[in-house]
């Protein structure tokens, strides 16, 4: 499965951006989707993750309430809503699939096999 994320870019505290995650596989919609993040001197941290389906999803406490994960398997690709961004929120971010297809969401970076180029979101306050 090979991955690419897009859509970051430059913000003002309090907007708005909308990630996208590009998959070329067509089984896609078999694999359980995850964004991470790293911000400079800080280790990679969950995001948020969603089910194959799509018809569950997790956050991270830090991001509840501001940002929705979602996917659309007809086009093999996961988005990532961000709103009421905060500085704090800057950072590379990644979107990721599980390495065994029709497995659980996690929360754990090492359960997922495949990973995009990463796209950088910063957040000027």
């Amino acid at each position: 499965v090979q991955l690419q994320a897009s859509g970051g870019g430059l913000v003002q505290a309090g907007g708005s951006l909308r990630l996208s995650c590009a998959a070329s596989a067509r089984t896609f919609s078999t694999y359980a989707m995850g964004w991470f993040r790293q911000a400079p001197g800080k280790e990679r941290e969950f995001v948020a993750a969603i089910n194959w389906s799509g018809r569950n999803t997790l956050y991270a406490d830090s991001v509840k309430g501001r940002f929705t994960i979602s996917r659309d398997n007809a086009k093999n690709t996961m988005y990532l809503q961000m709103n009421s961004l905060k500085p704090e929120d800057t950072a590379v971010y990644y979107c990721a699939a599980k390495s065994r297809q029709y497995s659980q969401y996690s929360q754990d970076s090492i359960e997922y096999g495949y990973w995009g180029q990463g796209t950088q979101v910063t957040v000027s306050s």
